[in-house]
């Protein structure tokens, strides 16, 4: 009985931190601004968007900075806050 205690909280505890590790952003769907408004918002800052698309809960956007470096960052629905950035 021991045995299959402990192994059960093992299993529940691989589980648990598999799902919370899942997604880089964690907001519901219905309170996601449109993709539109991160457009014209990064645009506005000299952005040029290449593609926009959703990817760990969020929007992951390609394209090139005011410098003209590419990138790759990650930002959240439903604030904009930049969560993960990668330039070349």
């Amino acid at each position: 009985m021991k045995r299959v205690l402990i192994t059960t909280l093992f299993l529940s505890a691989i589980g648990a931190g598999a799902a919370s590790a899942a997604d880089l952003c964690s907001v519901p769907e219905s309170e996601w601004q449109p993709q539109d408004a991160l457009q014209k918002q990064l645009e506005s800052e000299g952005v040029t968007i290449k593609k926009i698309k959703i990817d760990e809960g969020c929007y992951e956007v390609y394209g090139t900075d005011k410098d003209g470096k590419r990138i790759e960052n990650y930002y959240d629905p439903k604030t904009f806050s930049l969560v993960k950035a990668q330039e070349d």
